[in-house]
């Protein structure tokens, strides 16, 4: 057996040259003023030494192959040359220090500047290069991967319409104020659960997220069936085809082919492995997410409240940095404003996220778009999770967020309600309050008359004298004007007297 054992690992490092993951490449951007792990494979036992900015560590791979080092933080700068050397050498040219962040989520992160407003104009401007762009292909996996397929690329017109909108203009924003080069790690996925980029450990450490797991066995329980059914649905739909094309219609849609579960995108813990994992090596400022479709969409809206806190600590334990910062884009306005639907509990679990140490809320219940759950413009979510960025990661005073809902009090027939992140002050924009509704012990929401005083909303109706309850822009796709003096808009909220948000 140990005889077997030894050929085995000997054919599969035998002539093996040292190896860099792809995130480690030409063109790519470390983070300034931290310490940067280098990694990679090489044979068992051999001595690899790495060189930057005139520092060399040595050290030498284990029994499996695998290396790493740590360089000593140094200031942004570039572009520099990075040498490993082993029995053979690598050099890694044109890398640059600064801002490292990852960008993550579902459709909306992947959402591109060409398909985002005004992209011909915004793509013919895209000469950045200092900021660096890296995307992660989509991968699903079973177990946490070592490596990722991308590369890395300077910013240009060539290659920026293809790259995430949000995490563009978020890149641009802090490189035009920071004036330091920013880099992005996107790695997203449309159409996914958060589930899905948690890792299966944390998942199972939290009874309260027991759910996830069996909402994936009813996707792995219907595969079968859906195979099976899967050639009637294509001979009904060839059969709408013909028809249509005989009357001149639009052709019907083709049905999706069953996904297999084993290359599932909603698998718990799945794109965790195959995205997230292979990159935590890699020193980072902090994370952009833009996310929550999905689980709102699934009714999974109070599991949320758990499970996108526990992703948040989930990410920070496997990069190890602490508390870095995370900042997250509050689900946008979409929708026919139908009542059973979970979307405004979905942002209220988003909220309840800040209550986690140096995380911040880009609130967008302003700018998307009621029949399109893509809304295209994709300038104004950068910016204000670039706002977020500059107070939560750099610490500038400025205001970067729109007003939040601290607590309420009764004032006899009248609730009181106070907000965070006033700012300047608070502001209807085009007239009148609208979007808050009121409600007495009877728990039934009414539309209310709302007014600014000071620093605080004072809200009422003839038809409730003994008010308990509050809400604001309570819906899919509310009609709501609340914002503060800097122009960011005031998040959705619901209250009872007394309390904190619930």
């Amino acid at each position: 057996m140990k005889t077997l054992v030894g050929v085995l690992l000997a054919a599969t490092t035998l002539g093996a040259d040292v190896q860099l993951p792809a995130v480690i490449s030409d063109h790519m951007l470390i983070q300034r003023d931290a310490p940067v792990r280098i990694w990679g494979k090489a044979d068992p036992d051999e001595s690899v030494s790495v060189a930057f900015r005139g520092q060399t560590v040595k050290t030498q791979a284990g029994a499996l192959g695998r290396w790493s080092v740590t360089l000593a933080p140094a200031p942004a700068g570039g572009p520099f040359e990075l040498t490993v050397q082993g029995k053979n050498a690598i050099t890694v040219k044109d890398v640059v220090a600064g801002e490292v962040w990852i960008a993550s989520g579902q459709s909306n992160m992947g959402w591109t500047v060409r398909q985002s407003d005004n992209a011909e104009q915004e793509i013919a401007a895209a000469s950045y290069p200092n900021i660096r762009l890296f995307k992660v292909a989509l991968k699903v996996a079973h177990y946490p991967q070592e490596d990722v397929k991308g590369e890395w690329a300077q910013c240009s017109p060539e290659n920026a319409g293809d790259f995430s909108g949000v995490g563009y203009y978020f890149a641009r924003h802090l490189h035009q104020k920071l004036n330091i080069p920013v880099g992005v790690i996107w790695t997203a996925w449309g159409g996914t659960p958060a589930e899905a980029w948690t890792s299966a450990t944390s998942l199972a450490a939290d009874a309260s997220l027991i759910s996830v797991f069996s909402d994936w066995g009813k996707v792995t329980e219907n595969y079968a069936d859906q195979i099976a059914s899967y050639p009637l649905q294509l001979k009904q739909w060839e059969a709408a085809l013909a028809k249509a094309k005989a009357a001149g219609n639009p052709p019907p849609p083709k049905p999706r082919a069953p996904t297999d579960p084993a290359n599932h995108n909603y698998m718990p813990g799945g794109l965790y492995n195959g995205m997230i994992a292979p990159v935590t090596p890699y020193a980072i400022r902090g994370a952009i997410w833009y996310q929550g479709e999905n689980n709102a969409a699934k009714k999974r809206s109070y599991v949320y409240r758990r499970l996108f806190q526990a992703m948040i600590r989930d990410w920070r334990r496997a990069w190890g940095q602490g508390d870095f910062p995370f900042l997250f884009v509050q689900l946008a306005n979409y929708g026919k404003n139908v009542p059973t639907s979970q979307w405004p509990e979905l942002r209220e679990a988003q909220t309840m996220a800040l209550e986690l140490a140096n995380t911040g809320m880009a609130v967008t219940i302003d700018i998307g778009n009621p029949a399109n759950i893509h809304p295209a413009n994709k300038q104004d979510v950068g910016l204000r999770l670039g706002l977020a960025a500059r107070a939560v990661a750099y610490g500038e005073k400025i205001v970067y967020s729109g007003p939040i809902f601290r607590q309420a009090a009764r004032e006899g027939a009248t609730l009181r309600i106070w907000f965070d992140h006033v700012g300047g002050g608070l502001a209807a924009k085009g007239g009148e309050l609208k979007g808050f509704e009121i409600a007495g012990r009877d728990g039934e929401f009414v539309a209310a008359q709302a007014r600014i005083d000071g620093p605080s909303i004072v809200v009422s109706s003839a038809g409730v004298s003994n008010p308990v309850s509050a809400r604001y822009a309570w819906a899919e796709s509310p009609e709501c004007n609340l914002y503060n003096a800097e122009g960011l808009p005031a998040s959705p909220f619901r209250t009872q007297i007394g309390t904190e948000a619930p």
